[in-house]
């Protein structure tokens, strides 16, 4: 029914506005780095902002009740998850919220955890609000990755966090935690006494159709009054650029103090993206389930291509379009470098926490994906 085939051009004719593509403007280089996919959004929120956009107006706007709806009505359906709307925070991008969150628990100077690799506002967000990061590395072993709960534990106890930054399904690494995972997380919590910021942007992409995402918040009440939940369609949807997010804080302790952090510094929502997101949670299950076919296809090309590969090794993706590549058997100080040089753009694993791993965006339609992977493997040829 939707084509994830057709090329869109996103380097030249009239729109030049992306930042993906414009890194390697006028050079041979195909970008697989940030995380933005290259397919146009599903028709149903093409059709809604084409519908908004005629309407001609585009004075200052709030979420109205069929958008709070929608929202509602999509976590209770996909995750099993009630809220009450009274619970909803909107935010023009979930990297906003990491930061809101860190301002707003917690006193100056106080610890913020996370694991690494991780997300790079993971790791900038809490100095720059006055905090220290604390963290624990995720440790790989022949089923995948997973967390070293010694090591989490012992810095959990020496650093005495008050807020710990929960990624959920797990940017680089493509984990989509287990609920006995998740638990232990939360047993934690309460005998160091943390709130939970879970960033769970990836919860859409979960890619194996046998598996379900579950929000932190809904393991329970004690969960979902330490928590703060951050979510957005943007990149199931791939609506990034219309900058749409939102806090789901059942706590009203917490709620005040993040809407206390938000107030004069953080702006409205962009009225598109709020359109777009209804329209998305709403009208966008069809697309999503088509999309998520194509990009298992896609996860399947990747992980044939380093199973031939001697000198890189990865886990299969749960969930997210992204591969977390580990090339420290090339041998060389920056690997990211080296398949740059050969026209394949990846994000560097240094920015996450990792050097010597590189991350891979396979969000593009296979036949970019299949030329890029075949770079890479001629890259590799002089190792």
């Amino acid at each position: 029914m939707f084509d994830f085939d057709t090329p869109i051009d996103r380097a030249g004719g009239e729109f030049r506005d992306s930042t993906k593509w414009n890194k390697y403007a006028g050079r041979e280089v195909i970008p697989l780095w940030v995380a933005d996919m290259d397919f146009a959004a599903p028709p149903a929120v093409l059709e809604a902002l084409q519908r908004r956009v005629e309407h001609g107006v585009f004075g200052y706007s709030q979420p109205w009740p069929s958008l709070i709806d929608a929202v509602v009505a999509h976590l209770e359906r996909e995750y099993a998850w009630r809220i009450d709307p009274d619970w909803l925070v909107w935010l023009p991008g979930l990297v906003t919220g990491l930061h809101v969150a860190c301002r707003s628990v917690g006193a100056d100077d106080d610890a913020v955890f996370t694991a690494t690799p991780i997300y790079p506002p993971f790791l900038s967000a809490p100095p720059q609000s006055a905090r220290r990061t604390v963290s624990a590395p995720l440790v790989r072993d022949e089923d995948g990755w997973m967390w070293d709960w010694a090591a989490v534990d012992g810095v959990l106890r020496a650093a005495r966090p008050s807020l710990f930054l929960l990624c959920h399904p797990h940017n680089p690494v493509g984990r989509a935690w287990r609920e006995d995972e998740l638990r232990q997380l939360l047993a934690l919590a309460e005998k160091q006494d943390f709130v939970v910021c879970s960033d769970e942007i990836h919860c859409d992409l979960v890619l194996d159709p046998e598996r379900r995402h579950l929000p932190f918040a809904a393991l329970s009440e004690e969960a979902a009054r330490r928590s703060i939940t951050l979510m957005a369609p943007s990149k199931t949807f791939n609506v990034p650029g219309l900058g749409c997010a939102f806090a789901v804080i059942p706590d009203a302790r917490l709620r005040r103090a993040f809407r206390s952090a938000m107030h004069g510094i953080v702006p409205h929502v962009n009225t598109l993206g709020l359109v777009a997101c209804e329209a998305a949670l709403r009208e966008g299950g069809a697309w999503r389930r088509e999309l998520l076919g194509y990009l298992r296809g896609n996860a399947r090309c990747v992980e044939k291509f380093i199973a031939d590969q001697p000198r890189l090794s990865m886990t299969p993706v749960e969930a997210t379009y992204l591969a977390w590549i580990d090339a420290r058997g090339m041998g060389i100080e920056k690997p990211q470098r080296h398949f740059e040089a050969a026209g394949v753009g990846l994000s560097d694993g240094a920015d996450f926490g990792a050097p010597g791993f590189v991350r891979l965006n396979f969000g593009c339609r296979r036949a970019l994906l299949e030329q890029a992977l075949e770079r890479m493997g001629k890259a590799l040829s002089g190792f």
